[in-house]
């Protein structure tokens, strides 16, 4: 297996039930943090990570993701003719060159495992990044230069294992995530519990939305009886890893907005705000 990660699975078919009325129409993944959307934000962190191809898990009424990373010669046209150089460029270059697009229907929401596994013929036999749009991961100031999926990259690449972006979460919280049982060595993890009770929940450590995966989750994936809420579960897949001593962690120092939910999502536009501010 290559330890070359150049390939990244967006999974974008939710509902974005938080948001309606705004999400009947238009894909919560749209939505703006200021004036660019929240996936784009995902996007740009994969392509300075150095991923090339963008594989996105779409459901029903979300074309408009896939408009939006098109091109759109009739609008750069229209604004070059207005004199707005600037703008047209900025629609121009929403994707840098040698950067493809690949979508792939998730005809059933039946959780993230499944969405993840309806992109293994496109992911193939190669290690892949997951974003998840929701986890909003910026940094504490406009100068830091970290990057929470080139942070897993890179992790990755020395041990070629499984690689979970983690960090710590209020107790009151914990039954929201994915909580790992921490290993005997430093980094390592032997296990993932998805949204345990604060009593069953084998740390204060949770795997945040940012994931490098061997290939052979799929063949996990393909197995595996639904879990929690009857959802096929990436958690449960990354479980069975663990405990063959195949996954480690990443502490992430990022900031992360629950853009899942609206108090999240207005904490991320203020964020912006005042880091454009500063």
């Amino acid at each position: 297996m290559s330890r070359t990660v150049r390939k990244a699975v967006f999974p974008v078919a939710g509902f974005g039930t938080r948001f309606l009325p705004a999400t009947k129409a238009m894909p919560k993944e749209l939505l703006p943090i200021i004036d660019k959307p929240l996936i784009q934000y995902a996007v740009e962190e994969a392509i300075r990570a150095g991923i090339d191809t963008l594989i996105f898990v779409t459901g029903r009424n979300k074309r408009a993701i896939e408009d939006h990373f098109d091109a759109n010669l009739e609008l750069e046209a229209a604004l070059r003719a207005k004199g707005k150089h600037e703008q047209a460029d900025m629609v121009h270059n929403i994707l840098p060159s040698g950067v493809e697009c690949i979508f792939v229907r998730q005809a059933a929401q039946l959780g993230l495992g499944h969405a993840i596994l309806c992109a293994e013929r496109v992911v193939g036999d190669e290690p892949f990044a997951v974003l998840l749009a929701d986890d909003f991961l910026t940094q504490k100031s406009a100068s830091a230069k970290s990057n929470v999926t080139n942070d897993l990259k890179n992790a990755f690449e020395t041990s070629g294992q499984t690689q979970l972006s983690v960090m710590q979460v209020p107790v009151a919280d914990i039954s929201k995530y994915g909580v790992i049982v921490q290993g005997d060595v430093p980094g390592a993890v032997a296990g993932i519990v998805e949204k345990p009770s604060v009593e069953e929940a084998p740390s204060d450590m949770a795997s945040i939305g940012r994931y490098i995966l061997t290939p052979d989750i799929f063949d996990i994936l393909r197995d595996l009886p639904a879990g929690s809420g009857g959802e096929i579960q990436l958690a449960d897949a990354i479980n069975i890893q663990a405990k063959r001593g195949n996954v480690n962690a990443v502490y992430s120092t990022a900031l992360r907005f629950d853009c899942g939910s609206v108090d999240g999502f207005l904490a991320a536009i203020s964020h912006v705000s005042s880091l454009r501010q500063s």
